[in-house]
């Protein structure tokens, strides 16, 4: 005769939820809606780029083939209603600065901002000029600074870079959209 195991009865399953955040299940990931639509964020930036002076000419160097945006998920749209991050690279005079607020109000939220190069982040050679605002932080909100007068291609990657971290990290503060 066969002997007799006394067993649990009839016990559910462990839970798989439970196991997968316990990190006892291996090939599951688990994460929060806001953690990864900030990924996709990240990953896909649409920029409007507002070239006013020489470092326009090093941020569009920064889309060639040597340092490739594209491979960072960084595509130039030449529309506000569709981009998501604005550059502004080169001096803001104040005749500019009427339009680049209306710009910067026509892109949808999520919105962040990257001021690039001396000028565009504190007014450069340019500080105290009775037409040039002393920094795009003045009429719309920074989220990346770039310094340099103008600043090299790769200074600009380091502010995608650390854009696309403040992204992930407004996400985990919160679900913060920009």
């Amino acid at each position: 005769m066969a002997e007799m195991i006394p067993g649990g009865g009839n016990r559910p399953a462990p839970n798989l939820l439970s196991q997968a955040t316990a990190g006892k299940v291996p090939g599951i990931i688990t994460t929060t809606t806001e953690q990864l639509f900030a990924m996709a964020r990240k990953s896909s930036l649409w920029t409007l780029s507002f070239g006013l002076a020489c470092c326009a000419i090093e941020m569009m160097s920064t889309y060639m083939a040597h340092y490739d945006f594209d491979r960072f998920g960084v595509v130039t749209w030449p529309s506000p209603r569709q981009s998501d991050v604005m550059i502004v690279a080169g001096t803001v005079v104040k005749k500019m600065a009427d339009p680049i607020k209306l710009l910067y109000e026509q892109m949808p939220d999520p919105k962040w901002v990257i001021a690039m190069g001396s000028c565009a982040t504190n007014g450069g050679p340019y500080y105290r000029s009775y037409s040039v605002v002393m920094g795009v932080d003045h009429i719309i909100p920074v989220d990346v600074y770039v310094p340099g007068c103008p600043p090299r291609p790769e200074a600009l990657l380091y502010g995608i870079v650390k854009l696309q971290e403040k992204i992930m990290q407004d996400a985990r503060d919160g679900g913060g959209t920009g």
